[in-house]
């Protein structure tokens, strides 16, 4: 019942071309790919997904299928693709953040993150946004502890899903300024931006490149963006470095990972792909256009990444004393 089932994103011109001037080393493609996003339409990964989709069918002369399955902050899509063949035609796309902070919050996780899933590469980074429901009387994140002190429990906090970054960013932020806010998952990003702009809940930290249109539009209101620089697409937003946030670099870390035993080659070939896809005009120019930075990287340096932001979110978590309780 978690199943949703896209339509088709990319066909290949034909199949014939598949793995033309390629030699056979277990590069090839032999049919159709299926591109897993554990969360609901909409979001940065279904965004992604379905930006780079048909550009990868174009590239490997299969068709590519999108497919969503949401819940559980992202696990259950995980699984899903942790317990499929190893032959490289069932990828996972997911902000690999929330991804790392599951080995410590989960105690009886059903796969092994390092173990069950090789690493492709990354694809993008989008920092937060942090925003609110424009009835809010606040402009600026004093202006929210302040109001926060004055009503306490009258904030929700809306995030993709129990264990999420977004869920433990509120609750470290919760804990320095000594807030009262709420904790409301949904099943994604996308579905906790739309309770935000129907003012079901009224906070949201979420990624730049599926928040940003909705503060541009007046649908949100912005309060700050994370990291050290401001994005060019709402300038007057200060940044999580300016604010003196607990968590600067904190945002959505997108990735592309592979089903256990996919061969190094076709890993190899994929990041290929993903590169050459990654660095057209037309892709680049759109995810910069939403606030998101183009990331690139070999499949050795993504499973160094996830290897150390699980050992970094693993000592925020005991540090903090979180439960996915809390």
């Amino acid at each position: 019942m978690f199943t949703r089932r896209e339509t088709i994103v990319g066909l290949a011109a034909t199949t014939a071309i598949a793995g033309a001037g390629i030699p056979a080393y277990g590069q090839n493609f032999t049919k159709q790919v299926h591109i897993i996003v554990p969360y609901g339409p909409g979001g940065t990964s279904d965004i992604l997904a379905r930006l780079i989709g048909p550009k990868l069918s174009e590239a490997i002369g299969q068709p590519v299928i999108v497919e969503n399955k949401p819940s559980a902050s992202g696990n259950i899509g995980a699984d899903y693709v942790a317990k499929q063949p190893g032959d490289g035609h069932t990828l996972l796309i997911t902000d690999v953040g929330t991804l790392a902070t599951q080995p410590s919050l989960v105690r009886k996780l059903s796969f092994d993150v390092q173990k069950d899933l090789v690493p492709v590469g990354m694809v993008m980074f989008s920092p937060y946004c942090f925003a609110v429901h424009p009835s809010l009387p606040v402009n600026t994140f004093a202006e929210m502890i302040a109001y926060d002190k004055a009503n306490p429990g009258k904030l929700n906090v809306a995030n993709s899903g129990v264990g999420s970054v977004q869920h433990l960013l509120a609750i470290v932020i919760a804990k320095k300024y000594g807030l009262k806010w709420g904790m409301v998952p949904y099943r994604g990003g996308a579905p906790a931006v739309r309770a935000v702009v129907s003012n079901e809940s009224n906070v949201i930290f979420n990624g730049a490149l599926a928040t940003m249109p909705f503060v541009v539009q007046k649908q949100l209101k912005g309060i700050a963006v994370s990291g050290d620089k401001r994005l060019p697409g709402v300038p007057d937003l200060p940044t999580f470095k300016e604010l003196d946030m607990p968590i600067v670099e904190v945002g959505s870390w997108q990735g592309f990972l592979a089903s256990k035993g996919t061969p190094p080659a076709l890993a190899a070939r994929l990041n290929g792909e993903l590169k050459k896809i990654l660095t057209m005009p037309d892709i680049s120019k759109k995810i910069v256009d939403l606030g998101g930075e183009v990331r690139t990287d070999t499949p050795e340096q993504f499973s160094a990444w996830i290897v150390k932001a699980i050992a970094d979110w693993g000592a925020v978590v005991k540090a903090e004393g979180i439960t996915t309780d809390g």
